[in-house]
């Protein structure tokens, strides 16, 4: 692990966040620096090195292949994590206390039975 995966794990290890995240968590050939499975929520730790446009390339087809399976992937510097840890720790709360919100609406929507007028309709019985 780089010294920022290390000083980012060390904020979201142990559900000190209030959602559980995984490190170094392998999805098809790829693996994410961290994941929050109940979010479906990847996180990626970018260096210098993926400013170059042969790294953005390749980071596209990541990007490509997690959406393909329904994450969502959020990027960050890792000079932002060691000199912004603040800003990035809230960031990720934010955006993880907006994907529950997402998912437990969804949810609801989906748990909803439909009308029990509807079947009575269907069989001639109103």
């Amino acid at each position: 692990m780089t010294k920022s995966e290390v000083v980012l794990w060390k904020e979201l290890r142990r559900k000190s966040l209030g959602f559980k995240f995984r490190r170094q968590f392998g999805i098809g050939p790829y693996i994410i620096d961290f994941y929050c499975p109940q979010l479906k929520f990847a996180i990626e730790l970018d260096g210098d090195v993926h400013a170059f446009e042969s790294v953005q390339a390749k980071d596209k087809i990541r990007q490509i292949f997690f959406e393909s399976k329904g994450l969502y992937v959020k990027r960050y510097w890792n000079s932002d994590v060691l000199n912004n840890l603040d800003s990035v720790v809230d960031d990720i709360y934010n955006t993880c206390t907006q994907l529950a919100d997402f998912k437990q609406r969804e949810n609801v929507e989906f748990l909803k039975s439909p009308p029990k007028i509807r079947g009575r309709l269907q069989r001639g019985l109103i």
